[in-house]
């Protein structure tokens, strides 16, 4: 049997390789490696099947694959041939790749989109399990898959980062099979080459200074934030690390951030009279928190903070994560959840401490997000509703997404509002006015048949 891994992450290839180590991904003669470039433009990043700090964890596999070359020019998310060039594009992957279409079994991340759900309908035999990628893997499925590729998923694979909460990616079939957050982290340190961890002005970040990270997103290129907004929340950010009263902060900027972003961390921990060293080196968030010593983490909702938390014992803070939720226009975006969950985890006397209570508004938040992709979700919902407080239930849901669901803690309406409100495509006063018409057309009717019209 060939095991495919198509992976476009350095987490998710660690997340898989994670599996490997644990022996949880069952034995294979045959493993190979599919690298993707999901970048919008992939000839700027340095790709998963390429990158030297990847080279152990890319050991783990018997051969490598680059999709991208046997797609280009097209990219790898424009990937969406008809039903009819599925058959050909069986033979053909199955010749390129030297394996049995009969006996495959197929790893892919994000399942609802290009590349990945092309491939799970190309190989229409195969064994299906979903690798997480971070704190996304807890959302819902945005998009409805079908039955003859959604029966086959089978498993979802992830890292506990969130122990004992379990995703919602692989809907009422697939079963959940965690991946020790420790084991992740054990993966994550064969990135490391071992050298002194410096910032960007070269000089060596020591771990014997009390420091908290903070880690950069760049929302303004989501279109949640603007720049001045992104600008204040960074400040934010700084504010939050000082609870752990540190003598320096680490800032680990988003790649794609401007340098503006860099400016506004700095001034505002150096306001603070702490030392400030910008990292832009290779480590992974989680490992350099290691390296350097850092007493917590702090971001917005990156997956690093949850990870740094349950695989080291870090403190953890956030900032802004209200405020994105009330952002976050389209109820539907996939950004929710993690928000949501980095959210519960930082806040201060959390209700959300015991995992189950947090599973209910996961749960509950999934649904509303995808009442139909995850409609087995509704009675979890609406218990969750019913108990919250008005102030859980405003900071997570929107009084307009209730009422359209019609769940508990929905505005009550008006009485003319609620009698005009469509039932079955036809509001109940259109409904009344509706049949009155009709009683007066058939009396119409009935006088002129007495009257022998």
């Amino acid at each position: 049997m060939t095991q495919v891994f198509a992976l476009h992450s350095a987490y998710g290839l660690a997340t898989a390789v994670a599996a490997l180590d644990e022996g949880v991904l069952g034995e294979s003669d045959d493993r190979l490696l599919v690298t993707i470039d999901s970048a919008r433009v992939p000839e700027t990043v340095v790709g998963i099947g390429v990158d030297p700090t990847l080279q152990s964890l890319r050991g783990r596999f018997d051969r490598i694959e680059d999709l991208g070359a046997l797609l280009g020019p097209l990219h790898p998310n424009e990937w969406r041939p008809s039903d009819a060039d599925l058959p050909m594009l069986e033979k053909l992957l199955t010749r390129v790749w030297g394996i049995d279409p009969d006996d495959v079994e197929l790893f892919v991340q994000s399942p609802q989109i290009a590349p990945a759900r092309t491939l799970m309908s190309i190989f229409p035999l195969a064994r299906i399990t979903v690798v997480g990628d971070g704190l996304m893997t807890y959302s819902p499925m945005r998009v409805a898959l079908g039955r003859s590729v959604a029966a086959r998923i089978g498993q979802v694979v992830y890292a506990d980062v969130v122990p004992e909460v379990h995703p919602l990616v692989g809907g009422t079939t697939a079963t959940p099979r965690p991946i020790p957050a420790a084991a992740l982290q054990r993966v994550l340190r064969e990135t490391d080459d071992g050298d002194p961890v410096t910032d960007s002005a070269g000089a060596v970040l020591d771990d014997d200074v009390p420091t908290v990270l903070v880690l950069g997103q760049y929302l303004s290129a989501l279109g949640l934030l603007t720049i001045q907004e992104e600008a204040t929340l960074h400040r934010d950010l700084i504010d939050q690390a000082m609870r752990w009263s540190p003598r320096r902060v680490v800032f680990k900027p988003h790649p794609a951030a401007p340098p503006l972003q860099n400016d506004v961390v700095r001034d505002r921990a150096l306001s603070h009279g702490v030392e400030f060293a910008e990292y832009r080196g290779a480590l992974s968030a989680e490992v350099l928190a290691e390296r350097i010593g850092a007493t917590a983490v702090v971001a917005v909702f990156s997956t690093a903070v949850p990870t740094a938390r349950a695989a080291l014992g870090l403190a953890i803070g956030s900032a802004g994560t209200a405020e994105l939720l009330t952002a976050l226009t389209a109820f539907e975006n996939n950004n929710r959840v993690p928000i949501v969950i980095v959210d519960a985890l930082t806040r201060e006397a959390s209700p959300y401490a015991d995992p189950a209570r947090l599973q209910l508004l996961i749960d509950a938040v999934g649904y509303v997000m995808q009442p139909e992709n995850a409609a087995h979700l509704r009675p979890r919902a609406e218990a969750f509703l019913r108990e919250a407080a008005p102030a859980e239930r405003d900071r997570y849901f929107t009084p307009e997404r209730l009422s359209a669901l019609r769940l508990p803690g929905a505005p009550v309406e008006a009485w003319l509002r609620r009698m005009r409100r469509g039932s079955g495509g036809v509001g109940r006063v259109e409904r009344w006015r509706l049949t009155a018409v009709g009683v007066r057309n058939r009396a119409r009717r009935a006088w002129r048949e007495i009257r022998g019209r």
